[in-house]
């Protein structure tokens, strides 16, 4: 049985340390995979830094980490989709709220079979280590019934006639947000800085606004006249005042818009909802009980990949190798970064 080492916390706002971990086993529907590529997300920090603060059910130490790209070593009972040798891109994320041994941070990795999907030869490990997390969130906001409960995306998508507002269109979630949303038949209005307008127009959105301007909310209010509205889907980033004012924004542009009145949010919903609005707290992981991971992981995604209408986003930016460049990649992650992701690479 090979060696596993492991990036751990081992308390309360202290630093990753590295040690052997149990070599994990591939239980009911689980895949065990060697880890060549993980990216961080602010999510890891936040919880190295606060634990219980910021999630009541974490305990240390733990493993941290989402997003993993890598190849399959073992398979557990129940798995079809995939053998040992495959090349895959996945979010660990455990049975329950603290299920440490399925964090990234390790060199081997547990992925649930429905939140995996095959990874083709032409995508790099790097490159996919990007999608997992962001990925997970995005479809959690858009397609799950209980949120925006969008048509589900395709190859050969048809419009729907709708547009949908995306704040923060060159985000992690935002990248991947706006793919998935145009090729589920929808026209994407997004807000971006303006050094992103480009970028995030290449990913398919149809119009850009500078979130920043103090006429946004009048600027797409103008631009969703005449259009009916899909709702929105709001994310910003961990600075309280940012993340109010783009659920904010959001649920007052969707409240005037003709259409459907709903708010998907990676933030809690501010103290004052419009009337008729609804809106909800996305958590990624609740895709793993229903039907969008089943469809999204294992329907779209390997398709997609493979003919390239869906494209790793943001740009990955490789800042290490091995489990102790970790902890060097999260306080960079701290510091802030636009339109691309934090990646380390596994020998």
């Amino acid at each position: 049985m090979p060696t596993n080492f492991a990036a751990r916390v081992p308390g309360k706002n202290q630093p990753l340390v590295i040690e052997e971990a149990p070599y994990p086993t591939a239980g009911e529907n689980r895949l065990v995979v060697r880890v060549h590529a993980l990216a961080v997300n602010a999510v890891d920090y936040a919880i190295q830094m606060m634990g219980e603060a910021l999630f009541p059910w974490v305990t240390f130490p733990l493993v941290l980490g989402e997003d993993v790209a890598g190849e399959v070593v073992a398979v557990g009972p129940g798995v079809t989709r995939f053998q040992p040798g495959d090349r895959v891109v996945g979010q660990a994320v455990g049975s329950n709220a603290n299920d440490s041994v399925e964090g990234a941070f390790q060199q081997y990795a547990v992925l649930r079979e429905n939140m995996a999907s095959t990874l083709p030869a032409a995508v790099a490990y790097a490159q996919a280590s990007v999608i997992p997390l962001a990925f997970s969130t995005a479809i959690a906001g858009l397609f799950q019934k209980d949120y925006l409960g969008l048509q589900a995306p395709s190859l050969t998508p048809t419009p729907t006639g709708k547009t949908l507002l995306i704040w923060g269109g060159a985000t992690s979630v935002g990248c991947n947000a706006i793919q998935l949303a145009v090729a589920a038949g929808y026209e994407v209005i997004a807000t971006a800085s303006p050094h992103n307008f480009d970028y995030v127009k290449r990913l398919g959105a149809a119009a850009v606004f500078d979130y920043k301007q103090p006429t946004i909310r009048d600027d797409l209010r103008a631009a969703f006249r005449g259009k009916t509205c899909a709702g929105a889907l709001a994310i910003a980033g961990v600075v309280p005042q940012t993340r109010n004012e783009a659920a904010e924004a959001c649920l007052q542009v969707v409240a005037d818009a003709e259409g459907d009145k709903f708010v998907a949010l990676s933030m809690p919903a501010p103290p004052n909802v419009p009337d008729g609005v609804g809106c909800k707290f996305i958590f990624a992981s609740t895709i793993k009980d229903n039907e969008v991971s089943h469809l999204l992981y294992g329907e779209y995604l390997p398709a997609a990949l493979a003919n390239g209408s869906f494209v790793p986003a943001p740009e990955p930016e490789v800042v290490g190798t091995g489990l102790e460049a970790i902890q060097g990649a999260l306080d960079a992650l701290k510091q802030g970064v636009s339109a691309k992701k934090l990646v380390v690479t596994l020998p």
